[in-house]
């Protein structure tokens, strides 16, 4: 829908953490920067869980425009009547609460991966925004680069014929010499009481490399659950430190592999030296992307016939070091304007039913390796009072 004036989508952002900042820095730049002209954003409001100061010093780290509104707690700024949608960039063990909290108050919501803890979690804020006749969506930010849906494109054309197998992997190195990893215990990575691990953290990024090439590219009436066996090496703060996935669908006869650990590294020299992050493997070739799988640059396209040849296809971010905006996350941003301007209530290209989908697989992965976390960030009873929405230990 073509319009001359763009619309405008206000703001209000629950944390003031690092996932926050580098939104924000995103959210505040021009649009025609990256060549969007019919929608544009404005950062109205922002929240600290328990201490107004920290949204103060979040608005001079971003180096925001005047006029933001702070608040002290979450309750607040989702009270707040002018904000079209709150961006929940908590830790994913507080999402269910907070992402509740916002949709109870009647928000639009925009909330960070990994979705929720539980499937059951995931359902009841689908069911309430469903309910609600509100907008919401994963914050699966990579779905949206050029590039991802460039290779969309490649799989959906048949440009590499039937995809059988896709391979995807965000592994970090984080061995210490004393065979701990370089965490603290009470870091997120490897805090069970921030529902820690790699497969919610860095995991949900391989497994949406094999769902928007496997599952996501299939018609709506071909879609199916995926078979899954798993397997899981444990932290001794309880959390996964190495996980494998094989998802298997029977329909296509298809297959992908998700790998995730902190203990060796998918780039192994910060080069890329070690080849692809993803290979998307085709009847007719294989699409290669480049790492790392949650910001990936650059694909490579390998025909069965092509003779040696090796199409390579840069897909650059739009970027400015010097005021450190340009990561990634605009284009996540401009598919809630669009949506919300379109009277949409969920995104086609990450739909609640996927979300869902990708939530039950990583809810077995964990069950399969014994990862358990506590009832206080599993349990699926919405607390307007929870610690969790507190900001309380």
């Amino acid at each position: 829908m073509a319009t001359s004036t763009p619309y405008t989508l206000r703001w209000g952002i629950m944390a003031t953490g690092w996932i926050a900042e580098m939104f924000v820095k995103d959210l505040l730049t021009n649009p025609a920067a990256r060549d969007v002209h019919d929608v544009r954003h404005q950062l109205y409001a922002v929240g600290s869980s328990s201490n107004p100061q920290r949204a103060v010093d979040f608005l001079t780290k971003v180096k925001a425009p005047s006029g933001v509104k702070t608040y002290g707690s979450y309750a607040e700024l989702v009270a707040d009547p002018d904000v079209d949608i709150v961006y929940v960039a908590t830790p994913h063990s507080h999402h269910f609460q907070n992402a509740m909290l916002a949709l109870q108050a009647g928000k639009n919501v925009l909330c960070e991966k990994a979705l929720t803890v539980t499937v059951s979690q995931a359902r009841k804020l689908v069911e309430v925004a469903k309910a609600k006749n509100l907008f919401f969506m994963e914050a699966v930010w990579t779905r949206y680069f050029p590039l991802s849906i460039k290779v969309r494109e490649l799989i959906q054309s048949g440009a590499v014929g039937t995809v059988y197998r896709v391979i995807a992997d965000l592994s970090f190195n984080r061995n210490l010499p004393n065979g701990k990893v370089d965490f603290d215990d009470s870091h997120r990575m490897v805090n069970m009481d921030l529902a820690g691990g790699a497969l919610l953290d860095l995991g949900i990024y391989s497994l949406t490399w094999l769902f928007q090439t496997l599952y996501h590219v299939q018609p709506e009436e071909d879609k199916e659950t995926p078979n899954v066996v798993a397997a899981i090496n444990k932290y001794h703060t309880g959390a996964d430190e190495s996980t494998s996935i094989i998802l298997q669908f029977p329909k296509h006869k298809s297959m992908g592999i998700a790998l995730t650990s902190l203990r060796v590294g998918t780039d192994v020299d910060g080069l890329n030296s070690g080849g692809p992050a993803i290979r998307i493997q085709g009847s007719g070739g294989e699409i290669q992307v480049m790492g790392p799988a949650y910001r990936p640059l650059q694909y490579k396209v390998i025909k069965k016939d092509g003779g040696g040849k090796v199409e390579v296809v840069d897909c650059p971010i739009p970027t400015d070091p010097e005021r450190d905006w340009g990561h990634g996350f605009f284009w996540e941003a401009d598919e809630c304007a669009r949506c919300l301007r379109d009277g949409k209530v969920q995104s086609d290209t990450l739909p609640w039913s996927e979300s869902i989908a990708i939530m039950e697989v990583m809810e077995s992965t964990l069950k399969q390796g014994g990862v358990t976390y506590s009832d206080l960030i599993t349990n699926d009873v919405y607390d307007a009072q929870s610690p969790l929405n507190l900001g309380k230990k």
